[in-house]
């Protein structure tokens, strides 16, 4: 998805948002390419949202097709995740660093 023009807006977990997950986790996704995609979708919007316009939204639909809740009264969160450096600019859009891989449901 993230091949063609965009824009897009990511959620990208860091290393250590990696890190937080079940022992085995990475590799059992790895392991399983439709539901690593679908879960990589997930951080994946379609637009070139910053804080500011995720903001007034409060919830935006990933690519993957679920709704993920935009939090920012008290900092600035995404869904269980919260944004340690948001709007970095890319050729493609714009993307915002999280502190936790988010999930669907």
């Amino acid at each position: 998805a993230l091949k063609s023009p965009g824009p897009f807006t990511v959620f990208a977990p860091n290393d250590d948002a990696f890190a937080k997950l079940p022992p085995g986790t990475v590799q059992t996704l790895v392991q399983n390419p439709p539901q690593l995609a679908r879960i990589l979708k997930f951080h994946v919007v379609s637009g070139k949202l910053t804080k500011a316009d995720l903001e007034k939204l409060g919830s935006v639909t990933s690519l993957e097709g679920s709704p993920i809740p935009i939090n920012c009264s008290d900092g600035f969160e995404v869904k269980n995740a919260t944004v340690l450096a948001p709007n970095i600019e890319a050729d493609n859009g714009i993307i915002h660093v999280i502190d936790t891989v988010i999930l669907m449901g």
